[in-house]
């Protein structure tokens, strides 16, 4: 089923997710919807605070070399944590919470993460590259954080004016 992917600026997006306590259907139930979601939406990572629910739980599925998003490369993070990161690497990105929107961010080029899969078996990942962009960017949303605030001021500014203007022409 696909839930509501909640939009800038919903308070609710600069929420601290909190740990999820229990491995259990209710949890399946949100992963699943999450992914449906997430195809849905033709994007290649999801949290939980996306669809108003703030829990530290993420999904990425990243595009193949065919472009298509094969399920068996879903990624289920639960309370993720990242152990490492080095190198920086510069990734022009996009958000299903600030849609029709994308800028250059700098990220770290390669990470490692701890978490738990939607069984409660403890995993560990290295990532570089776009996995690594997609990691950073899905854990922001946990922490209550956007993309949009690495922009520069002068970015941020023109940012919030054309996204002021944008809702209006909606109403």
């Amino acid at each position: 089923m696909t839930r509501e992917v909640i939009t800038y600026p919903n308070k609710l997006l600069r929420e601290k997710s909190k740990d999820v306590l229990k491995f259990d259907t209710e949890l399946h139930t949100l992963l699943d919807d999450m992914y449906d979601t997430m195809i849905a939406e033709n994007g290649v990572g999801l949290a939980a605070i996306q669809v108003a629910i703030p829990l530290n739980i993420l999904i990425i599925n990243l595009p193949d070399e065919e472009d298509t998003q094969e399920k068996e490369n879903l990624i289920e993070a639960i309370n993720p944590i990242i152990t490492h990161k080095d190198g920086t690497q510069l990734f022009v990105e996009g958000c299903l919470s600030v849609p029709g929107f994308n800028e250059e961010i700098k990220r770290a080029q390669h990470i490692v993460v701890e978490y738990f899969d939607r069984n409660g078996q403890k995993k560990s990942m290295e990532a570089e590259d776009f996995l690594a962009v997609a990691w950073q960017h899905e854990m922001e949303h946990l922490a209550g954080h956007l993309f949009i605030e690495h922009l520069s001021i002068i970015k941020r500014k023109k940012f919030e004016k054309e996204w002021k203007r944008r809702l209006k022409e909606k109403r």
